[in-house]
């Protein structure tokens, strides 16, 4: 198995079929030892997420994920924050999954790191698309550090696998990390009205693509 398709499984909300397979997802991990994934598979983030008990892994995980923005596993989110950019954003990544064949449900958003992490590894592109998203993963691997997280580990994989931030890569960082995402300071069209730009992505992933038919 890929260690991106590893990465995916980890990351996403630890569902009962999740949860039953933790001893071969944790075996496979430490057999891919050698892909990037050593520390991972020798560090504590493995032994607490086999062993905690799975009621407590899902509350660790809305804790972590769910309940605020800085952590958030939508990767367009810190570069583009709630402007229309972001609705385009998602709308590109949506086609570029089509044309491969994966077809998301209407409230699942492409920008949802397993999501992503899924694409890579089956992909060839698919590492790539990670990489222009460098910047994201690096501000969610530091705040899931600061927070002590257990999950910056398996972050911190994704990162090893797609190399080190180059100097502007971290300069954008660190921009962001100071000030927080940008916000939107014109108008919205030609797309739609202030009144009607819906501010949820998924909306807004709608109101896109009718914009771009009009």
């Amino acid at each position: 198995m890929s260690p991106y398709a590893l990465l995916a499984l980890l990351l996403q909300y630890p569902e009962v079929p999740i949860l039953d397979a933790r001893e071969e997802i944790v075996e496979a991990i430490r057999e891919l030892a050698q892909q990037g994934l050593g520390e991972l598979g020798q560090g504590s983030f493995v032994a607490w997420w086999l062993e905690t008990p799975g009621w407590e892994l899902q509350s660790a995980y809305v804790d972590t994920f769910d309940l605020g923005r800085r952590c958030s596993l939508y990767l367009t989110y810190p570069l583009l924050g709630d402007r229309r950019e972001r609705g385009m954003a998602l709308l590109r990544l949506k086609h570029r999954y089509a044309l491969h064949g994966l077809e998301l449900s209407d409230r699942e958003l492409p920008d949802f790191l397993p999501v992503m992490l899924e694409y890579a590894a089956s992909e060839p592109d698919g590492e790539a698309l990670l990489a222009e998203h460098r910047v994201p993963l690096e501000l969610l691997r530091a705040a899931l550090d600061d927070l002590g997280s257990a999950y910056a580990a398996p972050v911190a994989a994704v990162c090893a696998l797609l190399g080190p931030l180059s100097d502007a890569d971290r300069d954008q960082a660190q921009e962001i990390a100071e000030h927080g995402p940008p916000m939107e300071t014109v108008g919205l069209e030609p797309f739609a009205p202030p009144e009607v730009m819906p501010v949820d992505p998924t909306d807004a992933i709608a109101a896109v693509e009718r914009g771009l038919r009009r």
